[in-house]
Parts: C-alpha cells; sequence; structure tokens
C-alpha cells in the first residue's frame, strides 16, 4: 500500500500544482497548463504552446527537474519490481533445478501439511537431503522462506516425480490429505522406481492399509494409530518410552541412534562384531542386526557376521557414528 501511495501520491501533487502554476503565471486555462505539465515533466518538447514570462520560465525549470526525477524514480520502481519478481524467480528456479539435479540417495516428501513440516524438520536436523513437492501457491511460497528445496505440482504426476529425481531417490513419503491422492501417488512412484523404499500415509479407514501396500507402499503409517500406541505406551511403560525418545531425539547430549547399511565397499564385511572394531575403535553397540527375509537379531553376539546387505542398528556418541558413516 505504501509502495503504491509513492508513485501516485507525486503524480497528483504534479498534476495539481503545475497547471495552477501556469495559470497563475502565464495566464493560461486549466487545460492548456495541464497541457504543459504532462509535456515538461515527459521531457517531449513544446510546441504551440510555450511559457512567455519568467516566471513561466522558471517554473518550468523548477518542474522539469522535480518532473524528471519523479519519472526516473518511478521506472526505477517498475525495472526493479520487475527484477525482483520475473527475473528473480526465475533464477530461484533455475538455481532450484540445478540443486535437484544434483540430489541422490535424497527423499521426496510428497505434501506439506502438519506431518510434512515435522518430517521436512527431522530430515533437515538430521542432515538427509529432501525435496518438497507441493501444489499450494501459499504452501509453496513458505516453504521457499524455510529454504526447502521444492517443485511445485501434483505429486502423481509422472513429470514432477522424474523432476524432483525419483530414479535416484532412496526414499519418497506420501504424506498428502487424502487416502485416495496418497494411492495415486504410490502407484505413480513404484512404476517409474521398483526398487524405492515408499513410505504412505493413511488415514486409518478400515482396509486403505492393504491397498495402498498392494498399490506398492514399502510401509503404510495411520498416524492416529501410532499416536494411540505411543499414548498407550506411555502409560504402560514410560521409562522405556523416555530412553527410545533419548536415543532417537537428543542429538544435543551426545547420544545418537542409527542404522547403518553395510556394502560391498564395508571395511568390516564378512567379519564378526568382534574384529570389526565397532566397540573398540568407535565405541558403538550393535543393538540389532536386520537381514532381508529372515526375523530382526537383537543383541547379536560377538561373533554374529556382519553380512553385506545388513542393516546395523547402532547406538553410541553422534561423532563417533557420524565418522563411521564417512567409511561405510
Amino acid at each position: 500500500m505504501n509502495k503504491y501511495l509513492l508513485f501516485i501520491a507525486p503524480l497528483l501533487m504534479f498534476l495539481v500544482i503545475g497547471p495552477v502554476g501556469y495559470i497563475l503565471l502565464e495566464g493560461t486555462g486549466f487545460l492548456d497548463g495541464l497541457y504543459l505539465t504532462i509535456i515538461t515533466i515527459s521531457t517531449v518538447g513544446y510546441g504551440d504552446i510555450v511559457p512567455t514570462t519568467p516566471g513561466g520560465r522558471l517554473f518550468t525549470v523548477l518542474l522539469i527537474f522535480s518532473g524528471v526525477g519523479y519519472v526516473m524514480y518511478m521506472f526505477s520502481q517498475i525495472t526493479e519490481a520487475m527484477v525482483e519478481g520475473g527475473l528473480q524467480r526465475f533464477v530461484e528456479r533455475r538455481k532450484m533445478q540445478k540443486k535437484m539435479t544434483r540430489l541422490h540417495n535424497h527423499y521426496i516428501v510428497c505434501g506439506f501439511g502438519r506431518i510434512g513440516q515435522e518430517i521436512c524438520s527431522i530430515l533437515r536436523e538430521n542432515n538427509r537431503p529432501f525435496v518438497v513437492i507441493e501444489n499450494d501457491d501459499e504452501v509453496i511460497r513458505e516453504i521457499d522462506q524455510l529454504g526447502y528445496i521444492e517443485l511445485q505440482g501434483d505429486a502423481s504426476d509422472d513429470d514432477i516425480l522424474l523432476a524432483a529425481g525419483i530414479k535416484n531417490a532412496r526414499g519418497l513419503i506420501a504424506v498428502v490429505s487424502t487416502d485416495a491422492e496418497n494411492l495415486y501417488i504410490t502407484l505413480t512412484a513404484r512404476g517409474l522406481n521398483p526398487n524405492l523404499f515408499i513410505l504412505t500415509r493413511s488415514s486409518g479407514t478400515p482396509g486403505v492399509a492393504k491397498k495402498l501396500e498392494r498399490a506398492g507402499a514399502t510401509k503404510v503409517i495411520s498416524p492416529y494409530s501410532i499416536g494411540a500406541r505411543r499414548m498407550a505406551q506411555l502409560i504402560v511403560r514410560p521409562t522405556v518410552v523416555d530412553f527410545l525418545d533419548l536415543a532417537m531425539q537428543a542429538r544435543e547430549l551426545g547420544l545418537c541412534m542409527e542404522e547403518l547399511l553395510v556394502t560391498a565397499q564395508t571395511s568390516f564385511v564378512n567379519t564378526t562384531l568382534m574384529k570389526s572394531g565397532l566397540r573398540s575403535k568407535y565405541d558403538i553397540i550393535v543393538v540389532a542386526i536386520k537381514r532381508p527375509d529372515i526375523p530382526m537379531i537383537f543383541n547379536p553376539g560377538p561373533n554374529t557376521e556382519i553380512q553385506q546387505n545388513d542393516i546395523l542398528i547402532v547406538l553410541g556418541d553422534n561423532q563417533q557414528i557420524s565418522a563411521l558413516e564417512k567409511t561405510l
């Protein structure tokens, strides 16, 4: 509102003071005075009507300086608005596209509601690369302000998911508002990347979870079910819940629980826990080992062999785990 006022107020002032000045100094009519004012401000040049008196000419000089200054200011503001608006958005969009092309092993978050916001916050806290897909203009502006990599469009569209780097993604999280939308997103994502980890939100309606799993979801989560279970666990075994919260969230205290994937390049693959150096070198406790198609191995013994594609659930110092991750 103030910007518009800065444009309109000086213009109205010139269109009033200019004609009145010529009427008083040159004896012109209002129309001729307005004509002279517009010609003077626009620097077009005089033709059939010119100032003849010394006072009129002096007034014209003052009007030229102030009027031309106003016109230059007006054009500079218009140019700035164009640059800040269109050009700046174009540049930012190009930067965002370059960032997306460099993403690898990242997560795609579909939807930026309350759950999506919390997920993005946790991903950022854990230094996990991610891109947000959202369709709402106002929400997109909010995502921009937070500095997240975003992509505007329908998350169930093939082109949008491809632009988000689904071929190179580590996982996709579908948390839009309806089960139907999450179902379409899951179907599309599974078709584009058969090996992708897909986490899908369910409303908890009976039968929906099975449909989402048939559509290709790796895991289906109902926020209502998770919330109810957590509340029940806090009643039944509050100390256990407090410990798990501490292990999962207390990075600022130096404690961290993390999962580590063992690859063919991992230095301790095909060795036992005792010989791996995880405890002696990194002071890390292996709580469990997850292997494909077999039950979780809890509290593995020192002679347990670490195999390729094992997922180690570890607990230890945050810095030590970060150092270990760099060697994997």
